[in-house]
């Protein structure tokens, strides 16, 4: 006869342990972590704004590389917890100059875009790849797993695109990781010298530098501007 009575199975726990991992390891889940971490991160500069500690808290007795390496590490740390980047910057000059300053806010830069890439990558893109039906989506998507570099290139060089969106969308469509950093550093580097010269620059507002720096920011937000406008009209679907 057929044994109907239930047993216990040595298999049993590893089983129920699979069902519970699995769970943990699933998609959503992984993208509720994102949200709590980056939910805690915008609290924190809420409160707390970190930013400040930048320009107003730094040591007076830290000097020379290891100030750059560390201000790059804290701007990163910052820039990736939605820290404004354009007070990062600021930040950067008026405590460095132009030379180091630049090098500082740059290294921060791909530092938090990398981190957030990570994030977005690891946590969020299973979760929110299938929810990409809508036509600008699409679009933003095509553009990004197609022509990643170009793409984030113009993001970085006319920066009308939030610097934190654009990490999250590079990292949820299928971008690769290296052409996204080298178009983050290439790009960045006009408008982060922009605002690390103005930062420099600070105390005397009417120099031809602090003049030539704050023209170029306005005249690349422009640009940003009239290019997104134009790009409208190209996007898939549009009746005509």
């Amino acid at each position: 006869m057929l044994d109907t009575v239930p047993r216990s199975s040595p298999d049993q726990g590893p089983v129920v342990a699979d069902h519970r991992s699995g769970a943990l390891l699933s998609p959503w889940f992984r993208f509720a972590v994102l949200v709590v971490v980056l939910g805690t991160a915008a609290t924190v500069v809420v409160l707390y704004e970190p930013q400040r500690l930048l320009a107003d808290g730094w040591p007076a007795q830290l000097g020379g590389g290891p100030a750059v390496a560390l201000f790059a590490v804290a701007y990163g740390l910052c820039a990736t917890a939605f820290v404004p980047r354009p007070l990062l910057n600021l930040a950067a000059g008026a405590l460095f100059g132009s030379v180091f300053g630049l090098a500082a806010a740059l290294g921060g830069t791909v530092l938090a875009a990398g981190a957030s890439f990570a994030l977005g990558r690891c946590l969020g893109q299973q979760a929110l790849r299938p929810l990409l039906r809508g036509r600008w989506l699409k679009a933003a998507d095509g553009q990004l797993s197609g022509h990643g570099f170009r793409s984030m290139l113009a993001i970085r060089l006319f920066p009308g695109v939030p610097f934190a969106a654009a990490n999250y969308c590079a990292a949820v469509s299928r971008m690769r990781a290296a052409p996204f950093l080298l178009a983050t550093a290439v790009g960045s580097v006009p408008n982060t010298a922009a605002y690390v010269i103005a930062g420099s620059r600070a105390g005397s507002p009417t120099s031809p530098a602090f003049l030539v720096a704050t023209g170029f920011i306005v005249v690349t937000a422009v640009a940003a501007g009239v290019l997104a406008w134009r790009k409208r009209h190209r996007l898939p679907g549009r009746r005509p």
